[in-house]
């Protein structure tokens, strides 16, 4: 449509290395610069460009090396930039709040807000370039083709405010209670609030960014609950043993890196996780948590297969890799899918008759996993059969336990309420909870939203021309919306629940004790107060009190550089130990990429190009970030009994990639065209190595890629949703509206 190509035509690219640009162009074929789609023409342009400088281009300005995300003018809902036009004349202050207004579990454990400061809002956050970058967008985005551009819109001179007054510094106080408390839902968790009379639209703002506290702290009390429902049925079976030497915190694997959204995602809720257990594969939670919250190692894993590692060997060799697990993995822990073709015979004549002797006489125990199966049957079933092999001996309540050389874990189909029905089960069947263990992948970390505990952030009170203006929210339509009214304070109400937890109440309109008030203020004015330890978090998860520490010096700078940008740690832990469970004379691993099925026969691809110009594409294996890697995987495997299998780390496979190929990985990718619409249960991309000697390298860079399913289900799911109101659109006689390409603006 005209009004289309008009919008494309004010849309201008400017390249950040030479003078060149270009202000027209077509919407489907971009001009030739750097990072956009072609060599630039000066002489000067490297003819590599640099990895993750992809794209800097876009909108103009020299930002050089700066994170693309993060720029706290950009980290917005785009109808915020227009807000501050909307606050009453002679409005000084906004003061806001956040909460979980509900939700499936009345105790909160909240966890995160540390991370997205120091990431995004401590120190110098506003500079010229990014106010630069900011603009360029923002003209754009709100330009129409008959309206054209209020130019007002952008508030450019508050902007440049915050950097000639506070130095970039961005002029609020965040007050929140201590992170890994327990609080009943329905109470304020932080507050927010302008310090520069100048900047009261700043205050909500930043929600769009905040309110992202919901996810971890969301995971973190999912996972929480799990882990009492998890100490619960340890202690009606005979277990209290195991709970005492703190073994029941590996009882729930986080196996979420492929399932979640993004990098980020991982690692914020898997620290979430990872306040409440010990247990994890996804890497990218650990180096948030040393990067951010001063933990060396959070987390811990054993050696486990995959089914690429046990089918390459085929059928007939079923038990011939099943013997290398134990022959790799001499003494320890380590954990076998099993179900590769025949779970019951892998338990009775592999394990149970053929490996048998050499399970018992192993320094360790071997971790069964069925990965299929109805639940709870299929665990029942392995127990059963694993017991004929192996016997059992009684707990104090007479439950059944398998000797101490084998054990089960259930990775497949594990959220909440599959856990507590396969424990229940157990418990029915004379089964002890300690056989098994978890692991739990999308269900931990992504089959939750911000309205499973209905976290919401309030502006509650205003000062308008000198006077204070309590501010509520009333919806008739819904009131479970209503808002709380007025400054707040979290105060102990002086009852506790049956967990130990204290309960809390909020105390508005001012009303509160502030000697009482249980929220800290933890940062003012661009500088953090407090930097809080992961340690102390997961004790006040545990119902412990443990108060905070201000700095002596408040900190200006946060975290520089992006620590999940290391390719050797951006994957399940489990696959780092892969290079020693193929079969011996591999050379070559194919792999593909497939929706097997699932909501919409119809799936639209994309998003691989996003990954692959992020995190593969260029010299991205520095001998750097093997040293990096090698220093978290050491601590990560290594077991207090058992201690390090020094094998498990490849690293001479890593300085090999840096030595014959300059850090660049050696695969070759073969995808369908993105935006491509096929039907389900077909392949999307094909993976394999190009070196021999990288075999293991292919099924590595799986968890990363997986990460596609994310942006391909959106797709997949809004094109469903433009057919539904195209389809309503015509039916009820405005088929015009789709002829315009009005139609594209039907769902916000």
């Amino acid at each position: 449509p005209l009004w289309l190509k008009q919008i494309g035509s004010t849309i201008a690219y400017s390249c950040s290395q030479c003078t060149s640009s270009a202000s027209s162009f077509s919407l489907t074929r971009r001009p030739q610069h750097p990072g956009v789609m072609g060599p630039c023409k000066s002489k000067n342009e490297p003819s590599d460009p640099t990895p993750g400088t992809a794209g800097a281009a876009l909108a103009g300005g020299a930002l050089g090396d700066m994170d693309r995300f993060n720029n706290i003018i950009m980290l917005t809902d785009s109808y915020k930039v227009t807000h501050h036009l909307q606050y009453p004349p002679g409005t000084t202050k906004i003061y806001s709040y956040f909460e979980s207004r509900g939700g499936a579990y009345e105790e909160v454990c909240f966890f995160g807000l540390q991370y997205y400061l120091k990431k995004y809002m401590v120190g110098p956050v506003v500079t010229e370039a990014k106010i630069k970058q900011a603009e360029e967008y923002f003209k754009i985005h709100f330009s129409h083709p008959i309206w054209g551009l209020d130019e007002k819109l952008f508030n450019r001179g508050a902007w440049e405010h915050i950097i000639k007054k506070h130095g970039g510094h961005l002029p609020v106080i965040v007050k929140a209670v201590p992170e890994g408390t327990v609080v009943n839902y329905k109470n304020v968790l932080f507050t927010l609030e302008n310090t520069d009379d100048e900047c009261f639209w700043l205050t909500n703002y930043l929600e769009t960014l905040l309110v992202q506290l919901w996810y971890p702290t969301t995971v973190c009390t999912q996972s929480r609950e799990q882990k009492k429902i998890i100490t619960r049925y340890l202690q009606k079976t005979g277990s209290q043993d195991v709970i005492d030497k703190g073994l029941h915190l590996f009882k729930l694997h986080d196996f979420g890196f492929r399932g979640v959204s993004s990098v980020e995602s991982a690692a914020t809720g898997g620290a979430g996780h990872l306040v409440n257990f010990l247990g994890t594969d996804t890497m990218a939670a650990l180096m948030m948590i040393k990067d951010y919250y001063g933990e060396p190692m959070a987390g811990f894993s054993i050696p486990a297969s995959e089914h690429s590692t046990m089918t390459s060997w085929g059928r007939e060799r079923e038990v011939d890799a099943m013997r290398n697990m134990l022959v790799q993995y001499p003494k320890g822990v380590v954990a076998c899918v099993s179900d590769s073709y025949d779970i019951f015979k892998a338990c009775e004549d592999y394990w149970g008759t053929e490996l048998k002797e050499m399970i018992e006489k192993r320094d360790g125990f071997l971790v069964v996993r069925p990965d299929s199966g109805e639940l709870p049957k299929i665990v029942l079933d392995v127990l059963d059969k694993l017991a004929g092999k192996f016997g059992t001996t009684e707990t104090s309540t007479g439950h059944k336990l398998l000797p101490p050389c084998i054990r089960v874990i259930q990775g497949d189909g594990i959220d909440i309420n599959s856990l507590d029905m396969i424990l229940r089960a157990m418990t029915n069947a004379g089964w002890a909870a300690d056989n098994l263990a978890f692991g739990s992948g999308g269900a931990l970390l992504q089959k939750l939203h911000r309205d499973t505990q209905k976290c919401a952030f309030k502006c509650s009170y205003a000062m308008i021309n000198g006077e204070n203006v309590d501010v509520v929210k009333d919806p008739i339509t819904d009131p479970g919306k209503k808002s709380k009214k007025g400054r707040l304070t979290l105060e102990d109400s002086g009852e506790k629940f049956p967990s130990g937890a204290t309960k809390w109440t909020t105390v508005t309109e001012g009303k509160g004790d502030p000697a009482k008030d249980a929220l800290v203020e933890v940062f003012r004015d661009g500088k953090l107060l407090i930097e809080d330890n992961f340690a102390d978090i997961r004790k006040r998860a545990n119902n412990e009190r443990v108060e905070l520490k201000k700095l002596a010096v408040p900190k200006g700078v946060g975290t520089v550089g992006d620590p999940f940008n290391n390719i050797v740690m951006l994957t399940d832990s489990y696959k780092v130990t892969h290079h020693l469970q193929y079969p011996p004379g591999t050379t070559k691993v194919y792999s593909y990429f497939e929706c097997r099925g699932g909501e919409y026969k119809d799936v639209c691809f994309f998003g691989l190009q996003y990954f692959l110009k992020k995190y593969m594409v260029g010299p991205v294996v520095t001998m750097d970030k093997i040293k990096v890697a090698e220093e978290y995987f050491k601590i990560h495997f290594s077991h207090p009994v058992w201690g390090l299998n020094e094998k498990l780390f490849n690293r001479a496979s890593w300085e090999h990639i840096v030595n014959k190929h300059g850090g660049k990985l050696p695969v070759e990718i073969k995808a369908v065209p993105e935006g491509t619409v096929l039907t389900y249960k077909n392949v999307f991309f094909t993976m394999e190595n190009t070196d021999d000697a990288c075999f293991w390298l292919t099924n590595y860079l799986e968890s990363l890629l997986v990460q596609i399913w994310y942006p391909t289900t959106v797709c997949t799911q809004s094109r469903e949703q433009k057919k539904i109101i195209t389809k309503y659109l015509k039916d009820t006689g405005t088929p015009e509206v789709v002829e315009n390409g009005l139609h594209l603006f039907k769902l916000h």
